[in-house]
């Protein structure tokens, strides 16, 4: 995984949804101003639900104090449509199947479920500058409680 201090590439493309709206960016034009980038798995699942209820609730916090918020996961932008309106959710959501985000982090691992070995992101948050420096990391999101957790984070760096 990406230590802080490094700079990520940023060249890559994602779809996205914001404010109800699909665009296709580069991941550089999300960090108009200090980004929280969280990953999670798929929408519609218990553990991500909390994690982007969490977010949700206090999305105005990190927006007042300069922060975006970004919630990526391999999920189409037509699922993010449903699921940002099903959560109340008012931040980007970003559609990676091919898992950019992940390789330009390095935080692609080997995971096990139900017999079966394959590869995906780490459920983890990074606050990323506008300079595409990597300012801080949680390499475990507690899906409870992820919006302190990063409160924490921020008012620590």
């Amino acid at each position: 995984m990406i230590e802080t201090g490094t700079k990520i590439a940023t060249d890559f493309s994602l779809d996205i949804v914001r404010d109800g709206e699909e665009q296709t960016v580069t991941f550089s034009e999300l960090l108009d101003r200090p980004t929280i980038v969280s990953v999670y798995m798929r929408n519609n699942t218990s553990g991500c639900d909390k994690q982007n209820k969490s977010l949700a609730e206090e999305a105005d916090w990190f927006d007042e104090r300069g922060y975006n918020l970004v919630a990526v996961s391999k999920d189409s932008c037509g699922s993010h449509k449903n699921y940002a309106e099903k959560l109340g959710i008012n931040y980007v959501l970003a559609s990676d199947p091919e898992y950019k985000f992940a390789e330009a982090t390095d935080s692609i691992v080997e995971k096990n479920m139900f017999g079966n070995t394959y590869e995906a992101p780490t459920r983890s948050a990074y606050l990323i500058d506008t300079d595409a420096t990597v300012q801080g990391i949680i390499k475990k999101v507690n899906t409870k409680d992820h919006a302190s957790e990063l409160k924490d984070m921020i008012q620590n760096l």
